[in-house]
């Protein structure tokens, strides 16, 4: 449920919004009753919402599975637990930032596909099945990028496919399981690499206090302003965001 938290507002905001400018640019109402269907057509036209509402229900799990999200949010919890501070940042903070990481990687590839296949699709230039098809394109490519051969080749084996020559060939039920786990590797890869500092000046911490013969007084405790203070000074937001926008390229 929290990971559905900035969706929800940005839908009661997009509703305040319309709302609002409803009276200047009435936009089309819609009509959930059940009632005998004068053609064809209309019957269509009620599946296709029905499926519209159940895409719209799989929304975040395409959202963290299928972008930068999942790598992002580790990589930030586990900082997070490094530091010794396990709710601060707190959970909202953590999230909308890494929803609008998410934003600012995915855009190139969302602009490939609006400009490939939404837009042909919206004026009646190609059909829902080329534009699937289209649509799907840029996204494979950026998760081939960020997922590794031997994943890759797991899922291709155990599907008991035949190596594709090409990354088209690769169909999306092959290559979003196996983008999901190199991307959960790469996070956890992350992790350890900003947890070494920090355990570090853990271990220096402990080692002083036993020496003083000062066993009752917790390491995190003297360690926590320590830990703040390197992070502080080397500017850690700065380089951990940096760091993870730079993977993606």
């Amino acid at each position: 449920m929290r990971v559905k938290f900035p969706a929800i507002i940005l839908i009661l905001l997009a509703t305040f919004i319309f709302a609002r400018e409803s009276a200047a640019a009435p936009f089309p109402a819609l009509d959930f009753s059940i009632h005998p269907a004068d053609s064809p057509d209309q019957v269509v036209d009620s599946i296709k919402l029905l499926m519209l509402l159940t895409l719209l229900s799989l929304a975040p799990a395409f959202l963290i599975m299928m972008t930068s999200f999942a790598r992002i949010i580790i990589v930030l919890s586990l900082l997070r637990n490094a530091l010794g501070v396990p709710m601060v940042p707190t959970n909202q903070i953590i999230i909308g930032l890494t929803l609008f990481l998410t934003i600012f990687i995915m855009a190139p590839t969302y602009k490939l596909i609006n400009e490939q296949a939404i837009g042909p699709y919206q004026n009646n230039q190609i059909s829902l099945e080329e534009a699937q098809a289209l649509g799907a394109g840029p996204l494979r490519d950026f998760m081939l990028r960020q997922t590794r051969e031997k994943d890759l080749g797991l899922f291709i084996s155990l599907a008991g496919m035949e190596k594709p020559e090409r990354p088209e060939d690769v169909p999306l039920h092959v290559v979003i399981p196996s983008f999901v786990i190199s991307e959960l590797k790469t996070a956890f890869e992350i992790g350890f690499l900003i947890f070494v500092p920090f355990l570090v000046i853990d271990m220096a911490v402990a080692s002083i206090l036993m020496s003083m013969g000062m066993f009752m007084l917790p390491p995190i405790m003297i360690a926590l302003p320590f830990k703040l203070l390197l992070f502080v000074m080397v500017d850690g937001w700065y380089l951990v965001v940096k760091s993870l926008v730079e993977s993606f390229r």
